[in-house]
């Protein structure tokens, strides 16, 4: 995106221009806590969380975020949410519980068996 951002602004500014009038603050300020603390300040936790856990076993618990973000979304924003994402959720989530059972089991060879 940021080697493109140089060809893509001036056309997409030449096809639709911002109406700047109609983004208010809020806006704005939801925007830069994404860029900053979404982008930047969270990675940082999240790779730590990564190297201190194992990246197999840490990596699976972003696939529960879809049961966050639905709660999330619900109770912050006040979406509806429809039993076909709650399904979608679900399913998710079962991959992940058969993931974590099919683990495979390391053999450790003996010295001298080849």
């Amino acid at each position: 995106m940021l080697l493109s951002a140089p060809l893509l602004v001036p056309i997409v500014w030449q096809a639709a221009p911002p109406a700047w009038s109609a983004v208010g603050w809020r806006s704005l300020a939801g925007f830069g806590y994404v860029s900053v603390v979404s982008m930047y300040l969270a990675f940082c936790a999240w790779y730590k969380g990564l190297a201190m856990g194992g990246i197999a076993r840490i990596g699976q618990l972003q696939l529960v975020q879809p049961f966050f973000s639905l709660a999330g979304a619900a109770l912050v924003l006040g979406e509806t949410i429809n039993p076909s994402q709650i399904i979608a959720a679900a399913i998710v989530l079962l991959c992940v519980a058969t993931g974590r059972r099919s683990m495979t089991v390391r053999v450790q060879r003996r010295p001298g068996n080849g």
